[in-house]
């Protein structure tokens, strides 16, 4: 007796045999019997209690129950015949199955005159009716119940409930059967559960008391309506709600598959993997035709209800080779979903080409499979396998249409993601095209970047770039196109292109903002349609430092002032104009300058580095502070460390760019300055003095050419410039830089003489001795550069 079942169990003979066919419970029914006593028969083989007739037989049951009758060896020799019924029992946790073994000893018990529980009517009645007494023991059950039941009225009278079925679920049945009894008020049960034997079922068991003629509880009735098809049509219902809901929730073409395998496991199979034929080398859309064997495909995802999938044998990521006798092969010449199984010889034939897969089958017992393409638009993408072995039951055809129903749902979110991923790689490698793949090494600044490519919403159109100008400046420029994919990739390349064309003709950054402003404009325009602009749109930052004066000239366009860390400072921001964003037009831009300590740490960054949904951007700032003060020699340290303060370890929303440059001076002794007379005859002097100063640095193989450009360019200064004029010669390692300066605002142009001429030929002959050449305007006139390349011999 126990608070669950407060009655003698004794009247039930029962038993408990492992897989192995060893007892291992034996209760005092079972004693009563047979007259062995637990202690005696547990740990035995159960085949000793037979009767030396019966031991050749039965064979081990290959179903789930099995019953009939045995001859018994009792303890004092002689021999017992009884009906037994077996069922398997499957434990939770996946560990070996047992057998339990009933048979009622009793009966239907003591029958009384007037018995309210022998009542034909409610047996006659078209629902499957089952009576119980004040024990809860089985007194009676109509035909309708014995059919489904399989089993007749005279052998299973005197079971209790749970040795009925042997489900788990029979436990809780019998615990609402006892709270009718005491309280006297009926309920409805929902149940599912394999009443009658293999196959499963859903139950509404509706319980209610059956009194005698003084109002005195006797029994239960219990009236059981099958609506397993209204169950099963709500599970379907539910599941492929579920699927689309789950099945899509990023751009990830494994990811999907996971989801896809997660969704159908274990509410459709037991184990599920998905192969995926790899997509074309090139790009491009994958064939539409039916693949021709053997097939090769990728394992993208697994899923089992065993711990860590022993059944799978390939692993997510390999590639594996089906042969036509495959389920995979199979469903894709077939172009339909493929069912086999055990029963039929269908897997053996499968099977007979991988002994590894064999063997899986047979240690997991493996039943049932089925295979399902997974085809989106027209296109094959792979197959999805579905395996039964938990789960008895073999796969059904509204299994087959609701297995078809969640893959199609899967291959439409798996072709969005493969054509995602075609698109976000075509317009990684366009902006990885237009980035700059390394920084210039310059004398003015040490430099270094990093880009982080948006992780949801694909490339967009940020960008940095440093640019190496005339008299050793150098300009930084950082920007952020308004938008994401190859559309803002390709605006950023047009912006980043025209900035360095406007960048060579040594504009101011106000100008230059200006002149960008005005091609933002242009790109709209052409980006409209039906009279309608476009909505391209930008922010930028352009600065100019020059190492000799180490003053640095900023100006920005709707874009985040930098910071910067001065050597043994804090940092701060830059206070700059804010200038409007590109593209709104005729609006003024301003410049700012600032004067930079040798060392001082310039960062500029766009604002996917500061705006999250996290945090405000005035948190984001001081993280961005904090990370830049840590002390670093590396600016590629730094770079990582800003980025792991203020980017979450799962990707960022917006597409990041980060440029971190310290600032370099030219010391004083690497420039020399001459202001010039506007007199011809001095030239050859000049000439002497820049021989001296070469020299003096140490650089005496260049003062031929240095002379030759020195001359020329002094003499146009002279003849077509304006008073004063100004030579100034830059030195550094590897490169000498010859400058001339006046205060006309006419530049000078290289042509091509005539034979006959007597000048002309002085610009063509610097172009051809130097690296490079050119002028720029200044706000007193204009300068004309040249560049002679060194050997550094240090």
């Amino acid at each position: 007796m126990s608070p669950e079942y407060p009655f003698d169990e004794a009247a039930t003979a029962r038993a408990v045999i492992d897989d192995s066919g060893v007892l291992v419970e034996w209760n005092a029914g079972a004693e009563r019997l047979l007259g062995h006593r637990a202690a005696d028969v547990v740990g035995r083989p159960a085949v000793d209690l037979l009767a030396d007739g019966e031991k050749r037989g039965p064979a081990v049951p290959v179903g789930e129950r099995w019953d009939g009758i045995l001859t018994l060896r009792h303890r004092d020799g002689g021999t017992v015949s009884a009906w037994l019924l077996a069922h398997r029992v499957r434990p939770k946790d996946d560990g070996p199955h047992r057998w339990l073994v009933v048979t009622p000893l009793e009966g239907d018990g003591p029958r009384l005159p007037d018995d309210p529980l022998e009542n034909v009517g409610l047996l006659d009645s078209p629902c499957a009716i089952a009576i119980y007494d004040e024990r809860l023991r089985l007194r009676r059950i109509n035909a309708v119940m014995a059919e489904v039941l399989r089993l007749s009225e005279e052998n299973v009278r005197g079971l209790r409930a749970p040795e009925l079925s042997g489900r788990p679920q029979s436990t809780d049945i019998e615990r609402h059967l006892l709270r009718v009894l005491t309280t006297g008020r009926g309920t409805d049960v929902r149940a599912y559960t394999p009443v009658g034997g293999d196959r499963t079922h859903a139950w509404l068991a509706r319980m209610a008391p059956i009194t005698d003629g003084e109002g005195r509880v006797r029994g239960v009735s219990v009236a059981a309506h099958d609506f397993t098809e209204q169950y099963l049509a709500q599970e379907r219902l539910l599941l492929v709600n579920q699927a689309s809901v789950r099945i899509g929730t990023t751009l990830d073409v494994t990811r999907t598959a996971q989801e896809l395998a997660d969704v159908c496991v274990p509410a459709l199979a037991d184990f599920v993997s998905v192969d995926l034929l790899d997509p074309p080398e090139h790009g491009g859309e994958p064939p539409t035709g039916r693949p021709a064997a053997p097939v090769s495909l990728r394992r993208a995802a697994h899923r089992s209800v065993h711990p860590d999938t022993p059944e799978a044998v390939v692993e997510p990521g390999h590639t594996d080779v089906y042969p036509a006798p495959s389920p995979q092969a199979d469903a894709l010449l077939a172009g339909h979903t493929i069912v086999a199984s055990t029963a039929a010889g269908d897997l053996a034939q499968w099977l007979s080409w991988d002994p590894a897969r064999t063997e899986r089958i047979a240690a997991y017992g493996i039943h049932t499979t089925m295979s399902v393409p997974i085809r989106a638009r027209g296109a094959t993408l792979g197959v999805a396998v579905l395996t039964r072995f938990r789960n008895p039951e073999a796969f059904t055809p509204d299994d087959v249409l609701l297995a078809e129903e969640i893959t199609a749902r899967a291959a439409v979110c798996i072709d969005n993601a493969r054509r995602y991923s075609r698109e976000r790689e075509t317009a990684l490698a366009l902006q990885r095209s237009l980035l700059p793949r390394s920084l210039p090494r310059t004398a003015a600044l040490e430099a270094a970047s990093r880009y982080l490519p948006a992780a949801r919403s694909g490339v967009g159109g940020d960008w940095f770039d440093v640019i190496p100008l005339s008299g050793m400046r150098v300009a930084m420029v950082v920007g952020d196109v308004v938008g994401h994919g190859v559309q803002a990739s390709a605006t950023m390349g047009r912006l980043r292109t025209a900035v360095r064309t406007l960048a060579d003709i040594d504009l101011a950054p106000d100008e230059l903002l200006t002149h960008l402003d005005d091609l933002v404009v242009r790109l709209s325009e052409e980006a409209g349609h039906e009279g309608s602009p476009g909505e391209v749109g930008a922010t930028c930052l352009y600065a100019v430092y020059d190492p000799v004066s180490r003053r640095c000239t900023l100006a920005r366009a709707g874009h985040p002032s930098p910071v910067m860390v001065p050597p043994g400072g804090e940092p701060r921001e830059i206070e700059l104009p804010a200038g409007p964003p590109l593209g709104l037009g005729g609006l003024p831009f301003e410049s700012a300058e600032v004067e930079l300590h040798e060392g001082t740490v310039l960062s500029f960054y766009t604002d996917g580095l500061i705006e999250t949904r996290e945090r405000d951007v005035d948190a984001s700032h001081a993280l961005l502070c904090e990370a830049l003060s840590a002390h670093s020699g590396s600016l590629e340290e730094t770079c990582d460390r800003v980025l792991r303060s203020l980017l979450p370890p799962g990707g960022v929303a917006d597409d990041v760019a980060l440029l971190l440059a310290r600032t370099q001076g030219l010391p004083a002794s690497r420039v020399a300055t001459w202001d010039i007379p506007a007199d011809p005859a001095l030239v050859a002097p000049i000439r002497k003095q820049v021989v001296d100063q070469l020299g003096f640095w140490s650089v005496s193989e260049a003062s031929f050419t240095a002379e030759l450009v020195v001359s020329e360019l002094v003499t146009n200064a002279i003849r077509y410039g304006t008073h004063p004029i100004r030579l100034r010669l830059i030195h550094d390692a590897a490169t000498l830089i010859c400058e001339v300066s006046d205060t006309s605002h006419t530049a000078p142009h290289l042509r091509r003489a005539k034979i006959f001429d007597e000048g002309g030929r002085g610009l063509l002959l610097v172009a051809q001795l130097t690296q490079r050449w050119g002028s720029r305007h200044t706000a007193d006139g204009k300068t004309i550069w040249a560049e002679i390349g060194l050997f550094d011999e240090g």
